[in-house]
């Protein structure tokens, strides 16, 4: 029983070895926050130096050494079509969520509740198509675009992005559902639902989480592509900030790197406020799906 006893000297002594953790670990979340916002608080940064200061290699490029100037930012919002660019990037991405889930949930319902012998290896054939790189499917792309009489114009993603959107987020979806019991849509189709009304009022509340995950995931996808924006689009009124911003922000071997960084900043403030309004649910569709699937 003696060596049962825990004296003062070892109260003190796993209280301190305790502090120490705790703050081991405050100092370690700090460092990692800063590395993870450092190359953005960066950009904010940059987005107001002088040229003078921002190419003098002596000077701290996180600090103003000169008096820090709006004219960058200017000639991003006035002297380029950074607010078409915006508003193109945004109507596509809503779109392609649009059509993403509109196609992407009832695939995922179907392979993950009927029962097919087949449904495991059509699942795991859909993801494949996600890993094929988009170089082997432009020319297939392109001659569809022309046929459709899209060339040139911003439709052509709305046709294009899903093939990337869909395959993977029908998988995502698939892991989801084989999370959620299958007596909840058998109960509401024994009170008088047909499938089609249980998967809508009582499976698609359920799939929340997952329905972000995805819609996170298809937006900021459509919002960073760059081969096929490039590719099928020239006019400067029909491209997306992925494109529309470098070409014109990169002439020959000028860069302005301060309207460039603006443009980093400007595009990932709000994205970034909206995905943190729906990280909980994010993560969650994420890893549940990720675990099951």
């Amino acid at each position: 029983m003696d060596g049962l006893v825990v004296t003062e000297a070892d109260r003190r002594r796993y209280a301190r070895r305790h502090r120490a953790s705790r703050i081991g670990l405050y100092v370690l979340a700090v460092l990692s926050a800063l590395a993870a916002a450092g190359p953005f608080v960066w950009a904010a940064i940059t987005t107001f130096k002088q040229d003078s200061d921002l190419y003098r290699r002596s000077n701290n490029p996180f600090t103003y050494n000169e008096l820090p100037t709006r004219d960058h930012l200017d000639l991003l919002l006035t002297g380029t079509g950074f607010g078409t660019f915006a508003w193109n990037t945004l109507w596509v991405g809503v779109l392609v969520v649009l059509i993403t889930i509109a196609l992407a949930l009832p695939a995922a319902y179907s392979l993950a509740r009927l029962d097919r012998p087949w449904a495991g290896r059509m699942g795991i054939a859909i993801f494949f198509v996600y890993l094929v790189p988009p170089t082997l499917l432009f020319l297939s792309l392109s001659r569809l675009v022309v046929a459709l009489g899209l060339q040139d114009s911003t439709w052509s993603l709305v046709v294009i992005y899903p093939t990337i959107t869909v395959p993977v987020s029908v998988w995502l979806l698939i892991g989801f559902l084989k999370t959620i019991p299958k007596d909840i849509e058998e109960q509401a189709m024994v009170d008088g639902y047909s499938r089609v009304g249980a998967m809508v009022r009582v499976v698609a509340p359920l799939l929340f989480p997952g329905l972000v995950a995805v819609v996170v995931f298809a937006f900021t996808l459509t919002a960073s592509e760059f081969i096929y924006a490039l590719a099928f689009i020239s006019p400067s009124a029909e491209k997306v900030i992925s494109t529309g911003v470098p070409t014109e922000l990169v002439r020959g071997d000028v860069f302005f790197w301060q309207s460039l960084s603006a443009a980093a900043v400007l595009v990932a403030v709000p994205i970034a406020l909206v995905f943190n309004l729906f990280l909980d649910r994010f993560i969650a569709g994420f890893t549940q799906g990720a675990v099951k699937g």
